[in-house]
Formats: structure tokens, sequence, C-alpha cells
């Protein structure tokens, strides 16, 4: 039976993103962080709404125009709203940082 923990990838340079499912406007994956953070100056920037829960480790995530980086520890989760820039901070190398990012392509709009 598949099992987002295990296995878990060994820690490579890059986090490790694997598809859970995708449907119709829809992405699911895993993605395992083991110490790595944006590089300076880069900020995510997506057209889509992404929705992500941290399930192990600690993370912070910094949002453009936000003076703190959130903390995040298991359990706590956030939606990004298309085009809010932000960007990891730093990611728990030890015991690995997993994440479930949920990736939701908008609606068309209304006519």
């Amino acid at each position: 039976m598949p099992n987002l923990y295990h296995p878990l990838p060994a820690a490579q340079a890059e986090e490790q993103f694997t598809e859970l499912l995708s449907r119709s406007g829809v992405k699911v994956e895993r993605i395992v962080s083991t110490g790595q953070a944006s590089s300076a100056g880069f900020w995510y920037d997506q057209a889509h709404t992404e929705w992500v829960l941290l399930l192990a480790g600690a993370a912070g995530v910094e949002f453009e125009g936000e003076p703190e980086v959130r903390a995040l520890q298991p359990g706590d989760y956030l939606e990004i709203a298309p085009h809010q820039r932000h960007r990891i901070a730093w990611t728990q190398a030890a015991p690995p940082t997993v994440w479930l990012a949920v990736h939701l392509a908008e609606a068309p709009p209304k006519r």
C-alpha cells in the first residue's frame, strides 16, 4: 500500500518532488526537503492556488510584504493565492521536512 513516509528519498542538493495524483485542474505532490531554501532574491509567483500541509520536520515560509517569516510545524497548513509571491526561508534537514502540496487550477470565469 502506498505510504507518504516510506520510502523517503535520500538527502540531495535539491528538494524531491513526487506527484501523487493528477486530474483536470488538480495536482497533489509530496515534497521532501532536507535543509533547502529558496535562492537569495528568488520568489515563487505561481498562476494557480497552492495549498500546503507540513507533515513532518519544520520550515519557514516568507511572503512578500510580510515582516516576519512564518514558521511551520507538523500539522500547519497554508493557502497560497495566485501570484502571492513567497519563498522558502529554511527547512529542517534531519529528520527531513515532508510537505503535501495541492495545486488547484483556477476555475474559468463564468460567462
